[in-house]
């Protein structure tokens, strides 16, 4: 061989960049030719190079397209049309293993031994071929390239657990489909990738895959092919294939070839299994990871020297055998069968006059059988095409136009199912394949654009029903306009629906998008990015809108959220300083920075409004420049606390304040309380209500206590909610209710105007205040440190002031006197009292009384300690006085602490003797029984709810005067 002639075999596994590296070798040369084994890995790479150099210069020939310049320089094409007597510069064949494959190896095996380039010759493949180029190819450099990213088996995966950007193989048409329907269901779409389909529609479905429409293709084992595509993970449903004549299991080769198809360059790639397929063995996994194979022994191969002497002739030439050790006769192929099929026919027979209509049925008999149809019936189609071809005179004849526009016309039908579809797909090919025979029929440019038109449409109308079928219409709308790089338009309703193209894609919420759920979970993906895309501009109209809306517009919930309307917009968060809070914003990143910033201003702006207009006396007393020393520090706890402490948790300090101090604090509304110190202008129900958010998120609460019902004085007392939540609600739990905070100290007023020593009953003003039955207030005097003693006592009646009859003259003669008019307990026609029922005689039942029910409080506060039992004095040792300034051990606390207001004086009553009870009162008479009474005084003590009231002196002049002088005389 000419030393310039140079061979070189480049091997190694899928993704080492071997068929980039061939483009640039042919680039660098004056002509070349590239053999593929695919014509959409054909077609692929005339695009690679066109985008280099240009269309002019680059030729495309399959079996079923042929493009040529007039200035062709660079050819593209399947290994079998390769054309080897142009004299290329560069020649190259990719995936020369191919040689071993039963059906189609023998053409690989006639390119190794025949394909050269008058410069440079490449061939591609795995290493496996490594020793039969060696034993073939005559002074050749063997060159060895790596993978550039690593493979690794992953197991077995359910197709419902299966991760994005997979392909899972199948090995037959219905396995496929039923692969493809389940994930449609489970993930929401998938592409569909066949050796069966036509070149445009694969590339369509391959498209859709690439784009990211979406995230999963099913394929055959057409991917193995040299296909580049984005593949993290390769899954096997099936490890067995029908290969034209039986079902057998697919060789280590085979499954590493596939499975090569994960990882694109750098990117790392894996492989498994699913469905019923079982995983694969160690070894197995292990050369599939090594790349390490079998080395190939046999090639396939067929007689290139063809004897076209006559049928019979040209028949052993094909099944001639060879001595060759590295090659073994493959078997018959299609064309050879479908040979043997005509031969056997008369009417052929008959036409075959010469070498050159035996080399005509030769190539008639190439014609591949697209439609995957009986043997008879590809047989009868092509003697039929034979006849025509050979016409009646000797120079040959041609299809007839008409019979063929009749044929074509049959197919040009864009209706029906996938099936249907892929029928009339696999018959225009056969007619796209015979149109680009060169003297086959008149007018080849027209029936090959028109050809190549049918197989268009039924392309597209096959990608759309795959699409229709295997991905969400919706999707594939949505997407399509995507694609095409178009503006979107998108219309909201008044309900907040998206329609993105008229189709539904899902709500708007204020400004995130709520994408329709009634698609699959990973159609999600598409979904969004079609109705974000075209939404837009609605965000920033409606952030305009929403930052020139008033604050009556917005609310706040009791769970921190932020409304606009009925709408969700946002959220509190924790700030530096419990009254001033944070807010994050509820958008959609997709919506931009200036949204997003727009709507943070406008809630921030919102809530601190909310906060300064609700809370500011608190704000002013924080900010009065006045307020030192403990004054300021206990304006600062009030604030810390939201403007209500329980007493018990500040009494230390409320002590040390003296009563400036204290008048400087109700200046800003702060009352101290017995029970509680607060502000009541912060107890109203919008307030409590931002105190319960702000003290929660301070805190850091999952979920906040909500505000009770405005306007109710008590509520349920729940042992499970915090005492806490109820201060900060503003009640004070006693018993089985709470009670509003300032209805607590109103209560605590009257309190301390009663007897708590001796005991009391309640007043109407009591129940009035609490809005209790008198046993529900019981239940709370109890709460409150009472005890509450019951009892029954018969129901006396109102009395009516009677006036004697004796005395009713002189009545109205002094009114007379005085000119003034009868007084109306005075009343001439008034009858005159009956006299007393008395008790029937004896044996006679007695009137029933009506009883009713009175509780007496008093005060019994639970002590801190237990005192120990003094001793009994010795009868005549005297009492142990108490030095002077010694006070008397009392537990603190005890006693409800209020506050007086400042310059009040506390009313003494006869009989207290000066001494306090816990209330501040004296308890009525006790001092007076101990030191005047004696013992042996048995005497009953009434007790009256209300303070006695004063005798007034009687004037004189009052014309009533005589009536009032006989008051109590009567």
């Amino acid at each position: 061989m000419d030393a310039t002639r140079r061979v070189t075999a480049v091997l190694g596994p899928t993704n080492t960049g071997k068929t980039h590296h061939a483009i640039e070798r042919m680039l660098m040369h004056r002509t070349g030719v590239i053999g593929l084994p695919l014509r959409l890995l054909a077609r692929e790479v005339y695009d690679r190079v066109v985008a280099r150099v240009g269309p002019s210069v680059v030729a495309l020939v399959t079996g079923e397209e042929r493009i040529v310049p007039d200035r062709t320089q660079y050819w593209i094409a399947t290994t079998e049309a390769m054309p080897l007597d142009i004299g290329a510069d560069f020649v190259c064949v990719d995936e020369i293993q191919l040689c071993a494959d039963p059906d189609r190896g023998h053409v690989f095996t006639d390119r190794l031994l025949r394909a050269r380039g008058l410069v440079e010759t490449l061939f591609l493949g795995s290493d496996s071929m490594r020793g039969a180029i060696a034993g073939l190819v005559q002074q050749h450099t063997y060159v060895k390239r790596d993978r550039f990213s690593t493979l690794t088996y992953a197991g077995s995966k359910k197709i419902s657990r299966m991760p994005p950007r997979s392909a899972i193989v199948g090995f037959s048409v219905e396995n496929v489909y039923a692969i493809a329907e389940l994930i449609r269901r489970q993930k929401g779409g998938c592409a569909v990738v066949m050796g069966a389909l036509s070149p445009r529609t694969r590339n369509a479905q391959v498209a859709l895959y690439q784009n990211g429409d979406v995230d999963y293709l099913v394929a055959t084992d057409a991917i193995g092919m040299g296909l580049n595509l984005d593949i993290k993970h390769v899954a096997f449903s099936s490890t067995s294939k029908f290969d034209g004549r039986r079902m057998r299991p697919l060789t280590p080769q085979e499954i590493g070839q596939i499975a090569g198809r994960a990882g694109r360059h750098t990117e790392n790639g894996t492989f498994g299994v699913t469905g019923e397929a079982r995983p694969f063995d160690e070894d197995l996994v292990e050369a599939i990871e090594a790349h390490r194979f079998a080395p190939v022994k046999k090639l396939m191969w067929r007689n290139a020297d063809l004897d076209f002497g006559s049928p019979e002739r040209l028949i052993r030439s094909l099944e001639a055998p060879t001595s060759n050790d590295w090659l073994s006769r493959a078997r018959d192929a299609d064309d050879v069968l479908a040979l043997k099929a005509l031969t056997a026919m008369p009417e052929v027979l008959d036409k075959v006059t010469g070498p050159k209509r035996v080399q005509l049925l030769w190539d008639v008999c190439r014609i591949p059988d697209f439609r995957g149809s009986s043997d008879s019936d590809h047989a009868g189609l092509l003697a039929r095409l034979f006849d025509f071809l050979c016409g009646r005179g000797l120079g040959g004849g041609r299809i007839p136009s008409d019979w063929l526009a009749k044929a074509i016309g049959r197919i040009d039908q864009t209706g029906g199912d996938i099936d249907t579809l892929s029928r009339r797909l696999a018959h225009i090919r056969t007619w796209t394949y015979v149109t680009q025979r060169k003297g086959w029929v008149d007018d080849e440019a027209h029936w090959r654009d028109e050809t190549r038109a049918v197989e268009d449409r039924l392309s597209d109308a096959l990608h759309a029903a795959l699409t229709q079928r295997f991905v969400d219409r919706r999707t594939s709308v949505l997407l399509r306009r995507l694609k095409q790089k178009e503006d979107l338009v998108a219309e909201v309703n008044d309900k907040g629906e998206v329609t993105v193209e008229g189709q539904f894609v899902g709500k708007l919420e204020g400004f995130r998008f709520q994408q329709d759920a009634t698609g699959s979970a990973d159609e999600a993906k598409t979904l969004r990015t079609a109705a974000i895309a075209a939404l837009r501009p609605e965000f920033s109209l409606r952030a305009d809108r929403f930052y020139n809306a008033p604050d009556t517009e917005m609310d706040f919930t009791e769970q921190g959220g932020l409304m606009w309307g009925a709408s969700a917009v946002g959220k509190l968060v924790k700030g530096a300083d419990p009254l001033k809070p944070s807010v994050e914003p509820f958008v959609d990143d997709e919506a931009g920075p200036d949204v997003i910033e727009k709507v943070r201003r406008r809630l921030q702006h919102f809530i601190d409004r909310k906060v300064a207009a609700l809370y500011e006396p608190l704000l002013a007393m924080g900010r009065d420049e006045a307020l030192a020393g403990l004054a300021r520090g206990f304006a600062f706890r009030m604030s810390e606390a939201l403007g209500v402490l329980p007493r018990d948790s500040v009494a230390a300090e409320v002590k040390e304040l003296d009563q400036d101090t204290r008048g400087a604090l109700r200046k800003h509304g702060v009352r101290f309380g017995q029970y509680t110190v607060f502000l009541p202008v912060l107890l109203k129900p919008a307030a409590t209500r931002l105190r319960l958010v702000l003290w929660s998120l301070w805190n850091g609460l999952s979920e906040f206590p909500e505000s009770p019902p405005p306007g109710l004085v008590t509520i349920p007392n729940i042992t499970e909610v915090p005492k806490q939540h109820y201060t900060l609600s503003g009640y004070h739990p006693a018993g089985t209710r709470a009670i509003r905070i300032d209805m607590l100290e109103r209560l605590a007023d009257i309190l301390r105007t009663k007897d708590s020593k001796a005991g009391f009953e309640a007043t109407p003003d009591m129940l009035s205040i609490t809005g209790m039955t008198l046993d529900q207030f019981a239940d709370l005097m109890t709460g409150l440190g009472y005890k509450a003693d019951k009892g029954e006592r018969p129901k006396t009646k109102p009395a009516v002031a009677e006036v004697a009859a004796p005395e009713v003259d002189a009545l109205i003669e002094a009114a007379a006197a005085a000119g003034q008019p009868i007084p109306e307990e005075v009343s001439l026609l008034a009858p005159v009292p009956d006299a007393p029922v008395e008790a029937e005689a004896e044996g006679g039942e007695a009137a029933p009384v009506e009883m009713e029910t009175f509780y007496t409080f008093a005060w019994a506060p639970k002590p801190r300690f237990q005192r120990p039992e003094r001793s009994a004095r010795p009868e005549g040792q005297p009492r142990r006085e108490r030095p002077q300034g010694e006070k008397r051990d009392r537990p603190q606390g005890d006693r409800p602490q209020g506050d007086r207001p400042q310059g009040e004086k506390r009313e003494r009553k006869e009989g207290d003797g000066g001494r306090k009870d816990f209330h501040g009162s004296k308890p009525k008479g006790k001092r007076d029984d101990r030191r005047d009474g004696d013992k042996g005084n048995k005497g009953a003590k009434t007790f009256e709810a209300r303070p006695p009231r004063k005798d007034k002196p009687i004037d004189p002049d009052n014309p009533f005067a005589a009536l009032l002088a006989l008051k109590g005389k009567v």
